[in-house]
């Protein structure tokens, strides 16, 4: 089962499991990261998944779409790795992704 590593805002570190399939906000959601507020629940109409993606990671990224790029854009911490979580695929070729959850805006 490929695993998640989850950054909180307090800068601990969680590994956990996830089955493929999900989304990287799901994961997050379902493993009880509750600052990951998720609003819309994954439909890409708000920023409250925004999350930080290691950079090691960057290439196997899916490309960002222009609604994901619009609604990063209302973001004071955007930089150039944040992603919207629900809009990643987790998959087996993500194992070891380390992800940090975004400050609240």
């Amino acid at each position: 089962m490929p695993k998640l590593i989850v950054v909180n805002r307090a800068g601990e570190e969680t590994t956990v499991e996830a089955d493929s399939g999900l989304t990287v906000m799901e994961v997050i959601r379902d493993n009880g990261f509750d600052e990951l507020l998720a609003l819309c629940g994954g439909c890409c109409s708000c920023a409250t998944c925004h999350i930080h993606v290691d950079a090691a990671f960057a290439d196997k990224m899916p490309e960002m779409s222009e609604d994901e790029d619009d609604l990063l854009d209302s973001s004071d911490h955007r930089n150039e790795t944040s992603r919207l979580s629900c809009q990643i695929p987790f998959t087996d070729d993500l194992d070891g992704l380390k992800v940090t959850i975004a400050e609240e805006d």
